[in-house]
């Protein structure tokens, strides 16, 4: 039977160690927007030896890149996108202390093993949901690279913002398990 959980970031390694697949969480703290073009930037920081925006450890970042804000909102809508998109950046923030990532979609067998590795977890938030997900926002503040638009780094404050754990540190892949009933054999 899944768990409900309430998390306030950052998360620490036992926060991650209670969480399996079909759980669903309630996060609430700092939470980091960056799409493709802002993963792409932070690993070519790191190749430069420079520091990254933001100290990564224990902190999930959020696969968004949200609509402009309406007058007196703080964010548009807010989905998240395909994370397969950052997979290639993924493992080695997950190396530096990340502790989970928000999205949608599978991931490469490069980052499953890396969320199982360093002790992290993956989180789908519900795609079609993108204005209801927003009202979970409560602050959107651009750190780096504004040139990206919606895809620039942000931190972002949230309250109770729902989540379901799809990727847990045991090697667990909720999309794998989700599909097995359904599979010719």
């Amino acid at each position: 039977m899944p768990a409900t959980h309430h998390l306030t970031t950052p998360l620490s390694k036992d926060d991650i160690r209670k969480l399996r697949i079909g759980d669903l969480a309630f996060i609430s703290g700092t939470v980091y927007a960056a799409r493709d073009a802002a993963h792409k930037r932070m690993i070519e920081a790191l190749d430069r030896g420079d520091p990254l925006p933001f100290d990564p450890r224990g902190q999930i970042v959020y696969y968004v890149g949200p609509t402009p804000a309406k007058p007196g909102k703080p964010i548009g809508s807010a989905g998240p996108t395909t994370s397969g998109r950052m997979d290639a950046y993924t493992p080695r923030l997950l190396q530096l202390g990340l502790a989970g990532m928000i999205g949608k979609g599978n991931r490469s067998r490069a980052v499953m093993d890396a969320i199982r590795d360093n002790v992290c977890v993956y989180f789908a938030a519900t795609g079609g949901a993108a204005a209801l997900i927003s009202r979970c926002i409560k602050s959107y503040v651009v750190l780096a690279w504004p040139e990206l638009g919606p895809e620039a780094l942000a931190a972002m404050e949230v309250e109770n913002f729902p989540v379901t754990v799809v990727a847990d540190c045991y090697g667990g892949d909720q999309y794998e398990e989700g599909a097995k009933p359904y599979r010719r054999v």
